[in-house]
C-alpha cells in the first residue's frame, strides 16, 4: 500500500511562487508514475505534470512555462515547483501515483490508484 503525504502549499499573491511536496510511503518501488492534480471550486480535478520513475516528465500544455516536476527517488518525494502563479491556480492540489505505465501516458484521474489528500493553493491579487 502507499500513502502520499503533500505539503508546501499556501497563500500567495499573484506572480509569487510556491513548491509543493508530496512524500511517499510504503510499497513505493512499484510505483511507475507520478503526477499532480488539481480541484477548483465546482471544477472537475484535472491533471497538471507528471514523471515517470525514469525522470520523463510531461505537462499540460498552457502550464509547462511556468511549473516544474521533479522528484528525488533518495527521498522517496515528488515536487511541484510553482512560478509566476496566476489567480486561475487556486485550487486543491493532489499528489498521485500508479504502477502502470499507462497512468503517465493517459494523465486521467481514472489511471491513479494512489492519491494524497491535497494541499490548498490560493492566490490573491
Amino acid at each position: 500500500q502507499v500513502q502520499l503525504v503533500e505539503s508546501g502549499g499556501g497563500s500567495v499573491q499573484a506572480g509569487g511562487s510556491l513548491r509543493l511536496s508530496c512524500v511517499a510511503y510504503g510499497y513505493t518501488y512499484s510505483r511507475y508514475c507520478m503526477g499532480w492534480f488539481r480541484q477548483a471550486p465546482e471544477k472537475e480535478r484535472e491533471g497538471v505534470a507528471f514523471i515517470d520513475k525514469d525522470g520523463n516528465t510531461k505537462y499540460i500544455d498552457s502550464l509547462q512555462d511556468r511549473f516544474t516536476i521533479s522528484q528525488d527517488n533518495a527521498k522517496n518525494t515528488l515536487y511541484l515547483q510553482m512560478n509566476s502563479l496566476k489567480l486561475e491556480d487556486t485550487a486543491m492540489y493532489y499528489c498521485a501515483a500508479d504502477y502502470r505505465r499507462s497512468a503517465c501516458y493517459y494523465m486521467r484521474v481514472v489511471d491513479f490508484a494512489y492519491w494524497g489528500q491535497g494541499t490548498q493553493v490560493t492566490v490573491s491579487s
